[in-house]
């Protein structure tokens, strides 16, 4: 057979965490525990979002489709890693990994690139708060959260297509627990030069340039608070920010070390960890610290939730 036909003839194995079923049954419980609190609290804040008029602005606009891109990260990998918890089988299909690769590296370039968004809105918000309505119009928004999509698609297309351009002729087993671009590349039997240098281009320069610009927005808003007269105000603002902070340094410095890197460094057990944080924990951590603390959206979901049970 043809190495070129066995790009396309051949299935994947991934590896699992565990191979001994008690700790296998112990993650399956974790991880699913985990899932099951990231689809409650992102589906949270989009019931609170779609059902409140006084949520309908940009930064809850924004905070939406966090939510849903938070809904949509764990759900790409978590079904099938608790399959394989569940059932020890390891296998999928070349197609089945192709879907998987693609909409994961949709799902966090499009992450990526509305976090920046979002701190930029929160800039225009403090630091020129009469200006506001004007730049951050709901025309613009829209425009802005397309431009963001649009984006990690084509993000997404370019990686894949380059990816499974490659031949797969050494071995079949995938050394992570979903099908992720450096460890599929790393079974590759042809050169991954471009797709590498395109990925670590991609991550320096884009991903780089969008947490780059999220630090700045956030430097200009901390040194707008500590203008603030009130110690209270200036309290409330740095809790926040320090959130914010916390959850974008978590998320961009993790994708970042994840893809701006070639294949020879890729270390399967450290990316296991760091995987691990970007594509199941933060998503959880997201609401608690963006949305469920606000009391904006405390009350829009207390209320959206008793008119439905009286409905």
């Amino acid at each position: 057979m043809e190495i070129a036909n066995l790009t396309f003839m051949k299935d994947f194995y991934l590896t699992g965490l565990s191979d001994v079923p008690e700790v296998r049954a112990a993650f399956f419980v974790v991880i699913l525990l985990i899932y099951l609190v990231t689809l409650a609290g992102n589906g949270a804040i989009l019931l609170a979002v779609a059902t409140d008029a006084c949520l309908q602005t940009p930064m809850y606009f924004f905070l939406s489709n966090l939510s849903l891109l938070d809904v949509l990260c764990p759900t790409v990998t978590v079904p099938k890693m608790l399959h394989i918890f569940l059932s020890g089988d390891k296998h999928i299909s070349f197609a089945g990994c192709v879907l998987q690769l693609f909409f994961l590296i949709e799902v966090v370039g499009t992450e990526i690139f509305l976090l920046a968004v979002m701190a930029y809105d929160r800039y225009v918000a403090i630091c020129s708060p009469l200006h506001y309505t004007n730049i951050m119009s709901k025309q613009v928004c829209t425009q802005l959260v397309v431009c963001v999509w649009v984006l990690g698609f084509i993000n997404s297309m370019v990686h894949t297509s380059l990816t499974f351009s490659l031949s797969f002729c050494r071995s079949n087993n995938i050394n992570q627990y979903y099908c992720d671009l450096q460890p599929v590349r790393a079974i590759s039997c042809s050169s991954a030069y471009v797709p590498e240098l395109v990925l670590v281009l991609v991550a320096g320069i884009i991903g780089g340039g969008a947490f780059l610009l999220t630090l700045i927005s956030y430097s200009y808003i901390i040194s707008a608070v500590l203008r603030l007269r009130s110690a209270e105000a200036r309290r409330k603002a740095f809790s926040t920010c320090g959130s914010h902070l916390t959850v974008v340094c978590l998320f961009y410095g993790t994708t970042i070390a994840t893809y701006g890197r070639p294949v020879a460094t890729y270390s399967h057990k450290l990316d296991r960890i760091v995987s691990m944080l970007y594509g199941v924990v933060t998503p959880m951590l997201n609401p608690l610290i963006y949305s469920l603390r606000n009391q904006e959206v405390k009350r829009a979901l207390v209320k959206a939730l008793h008119l439905k049970r009286f409905s």
